[in-house]
């Protein structure tokens, strides 16, 4: 068992960081979308399909 460690040491570490860098990039789409962040970051202003992404929503629900 230790001699398997050894031979793979240098995979276990590289799929550890890898999987953590995924773990990060998730927890920042999460973070955003929670603050209402667009998942392009590039804002509405100018994209066609704004109103398909973030309809109107009428003055009574607006806060």
């Amino acid at each position: 068992m230790l001699t398997w460690l050894m031979e793979n040491m240098a995979t276990i570490i590289i799929s550890a960081v890898l999987v953590l860098m995924v773990a990060a990039a998730i927890a920042s789409i999460v973070r955003g979308k929670r603050k209402g962040k667009s998942s392009c970051g590039c804002g509405c202003a100018g994209c066609a399909m704004s109103g398909v992404c973030h309809p109107e929503k009428p003055d009574t629900l607006r806060k």
